[in-house]
């Protein structure tokens, strides 16, 4: 094989991620080089028409370019992340329970996904969230239940594919029961892993074109993180699960890889796995790390560590599935992800007690507001405009981790208190604590993970901190009819 020959091959297996609305030259040249395809985030993302000419100009270079991206729905959007997720997030959509609705607002999410010349999406998350202290899956899996998240993994598996856009189930093995962000380190896999992958069976059943590896460590399969172990990719889902389709890697340079067998070593160790698509860019988007990865496969060939076959296969894996991808009609049908959404996030709404406002002053709104997590990034959520919109002369107080809790408002205005996660974290809790003791009578309402109901006068939670889950709940708190 020559050099040019194996250049292209290790390029063929890289989805690096790239900053800018536009790719770039050096991106452009890579891709007419032979690249696998590129990952999207919402950097690269203002709106429907720029992402298209985006994806139309990679397309220009090269027609058959995979182009992913991480369209979660809910609290991980990329479409959406200025303003907020048109449709609510799985945890939403597993607490209605509704197989046929889950499967309906993965089609409309597909559909823009389509119309916008992606063909990958990196969703839905398969792993089952028994563990409530998570840190990084939370709202982001369909619940604890393995055979709830079973059969809704399938549902969005099926509704992302028959709109054309294939979808890949993540993170294999699951990420559900860890206490650690894969992100910064290497988490260990707990409770019953027959359990876990549950959903991840189902997925395969439902002919998902790509299931994504999780960096994580299983007990009874060695310490190498499941995206480097080949007893976990080539044993575990290609043998025991049967699975055909592409296995991508979650990025690279998360600190369960970078920070463990190292960045490059990772690449060339998870191919030697069974993993076929490598991405990376999340953090380290340019051209010097493709580099660096390329360079590292084809020395790993050369020296017959990695054989030339186990690359081939690879990348032929990833040119399939790019090619097998429909680029959609042209539409932009953001409204009908809308409609779908919102009719979603209504049915996903959970209120106790007096949730709705009295008639009199307006509000105040006190915003508890964490930091966003790695995978989340900054993305608009909360009541403030849409309780406003509603509400005229509504007062609005966002507090961090580090800000003092005010004093609570007068007793004549309305009190809504909005946290994030609050069950597990500790600053939100004491903030929460030292509001209710002064103003018992004020609503709560939980945009994240739900935990025990707080003694507040009314309690809603959203499960997920979509826009539209934060209008469901502007309905309920205003009374407006729907």
């Amino acid at each position: 094989m020559s050099a040019r020959e194996l250049g292209r091959l290790a390029d063929a297996v890289l989805l690096p991620g790239f900053v800018g609305l536009a790719p770039p030259d050096w991106l452009r040249a890579r891709v007419a080089g032979g690249l696998g395809g590129v990952v999207l985030f919402a950097r690269n993302v203002r709106g429907p028409e720029q992402l298209a000419a985006l994806t139309a100009a990679l397309r220009a270079e090269r027609a058959d370019v995979l182009v992913a991206i991480d369209e979660e729905g809910g609290d991980v959007t990329r479409l959406d992340a200025a303003g907020g997720s048109s449709v609510p997030g799985p945890l939403g959509l597993g607490v209605v329970d509704d197989v046929e609705l889950t499967r309906a607002v993965a089609y409309a999410t597909a559909r823009r996904l389509a119309a916008a010349g992606v063909t990958l999406n990196l969703a839905p998350v398969a792993d089952v969230n028994s563990n409530p202290d998570n840190p990084v899956i939370g709202v982001r899996s369909f619940g604890a239940d393995p055979a709830l998240g079973a059969r809704h993994v399938a549902a969005a598996v099926r509704g992302t594919q028959e709109a054309g856009v294939a979808a890949c189930a993540k993170h294999f093995p699951g990420h559900g029961d860890t206490a650690v962000d894969s992100h910064l380190g290497l988490p260990t896999v707990g409770g019953d892993l027959a359990a876990a992958l549950l959903p991840f069976r189902a997925a395969v059943h439902a002919g998902a074109r790509a299931v994504m590896t999780g960096h994580l460590r299983v007990p009874g399969y060695g310490d190498l993180p499941a995206t480097v172990n080949p007893a976990l990719i080539a044993g575990l889902l290609r043998t025991d699960l049967g699975y055909r389709g592409v296995v991508v890697s979650d990025a690279l340079e998360m600190g369960g890889i970078a920070g463990t067998v190292g960045l490059a070593e990772g690449a060339v160790r998870a191919l030697l796995a069974g993993v076929d698509a490598l991405c990376v860019g999340g953090g380290l988007a340019d051209e010097a790390v493709v580099d660096q990865l390329r360079d590292a496969i084809v020395a790993a060939v050369r020296s017959g560590r990695l054989p030339a076959d186990r690359l081939a296969e690879a990348a032929g894996r990833v040119a399939a599935d790019a090619g097998a991808a429909d680029r959609g009609d042209g539409v932009v049908p953001v409204l009908e992800a809308a409609a779908v959404g919102l009719a979603a996030a209504r049915r996903a709404v959970r209120g106790s007690g007096a949730v709705r406002l009295p008639a009199g002053p307006p509000p105040v709104l006190v915003e508890l507001h964490p930091e966003p997590g790695i995978a989340v990034g900054r993305t608009a959520w909360g009541l403030a405009e849409p309780l406003a919109a509603r509400l005229p002369g509504t007062s609005v107080v966002i507090l961090g981790p580090d800000d003092p809790v005010p004093a609570a408002p007068p007793g004549d205005r309305p009190l809504v208190i909005v946290v994030r996660d609050a069950a597990r974290v500790g600053w939100q809790q004491a903030a929460l604590a030292e509001l209710l003791t002064v103003r018992p009578d004020a609503v709560v309402v939980e945009m994240g993970l739900p935990g025990p109901a707080p003694p507040a006068a009314g309690y809603l939670a959203t499960h997920g901190a979509a826009a539209t889950s934060a209008r469901a709940a502007v309905e309920l708190l205003t009374g407006a009819a729907p």
